[in-house]
């Protein structure tokens, strides 16, 4: 049996799951999530609990066992209180702002960098140098964060560009004076 799958959701008092065949819904207070399972998984609600079950055991039923249980986990908990990825920036001059549903960063280009922010996301600066990224989807909140970093990801020298709050960055050394 695969190690997470065998294990069951536990649903919160705040969400609901319901299984139609092979589309998994999960609503809560603050979004809806579905998921459309493979034919080798079914999927069952048993009171408080989602129970994942796979029709054999080849390697692959196996690995989708395990990652549908994960998949609905964290939908049950990014309905009910979200993901939330924080990212800061450091360097002269390098700031952030929302307008709408548009990110504003200035990265020390010669243009302002613009990011449409995507459904079901929320961006909030702080500061002007720390955004937070949050929405109900986990997958969707760490991609947008890792394309937020992508625009001016830190350098080894100077340290300068975005990065994760806590993100340790390697430093190198500049160069040496002559002999």
């Amino acid at each position: 049996m695969s190690r997470i799958g065998k294990y069951p959701v536990n649903i919160d008092d705040k969400a609901t799951v319901t299984v139609a065949g092979q589309n998994v819904t999960v609503k809560g207070a603050k979004s809806s999530l579905t998921y459309t399972l493979d034919k080798k998984i079914t999927a069952k609600v048993d009171g408080k609990t989602v129970v994942l079950t796979r029709a054999d055991d080849t390697k692959t039923s196996k690995s989708l066992h395990g990652l549908y249980k994960v998949l609905i986990a964290n939908a049950v908990k990014g309905v009910t209180a979200g993901f939330t990825k924080s990212l800061e920036m450091h360097g002269v001059g390098y700031r952030g702002t929302v307008a709408g549903k548009k990110l504003e960063l200035a990265l020390g280009y010669s243009h302002p960098v613009i990011f449409d922010i995507p459904e079901g996301i929320e961006i909030k600066v702080d500061k002007q140098t720390t955004v937070s990224v949050t929405g109900a989807d986990k997958a969707l909140v760490g991609q947008v964060a890792a394309k937020i970093r992508s625009f001016r990801p830190p350098e080894p020298y100077l340290g300068k560009g975005v990065r994760y709050v806590g993100e340790h960055i390697r430093r190198k050394a500049g160069k040496s004076a002559g002999k």
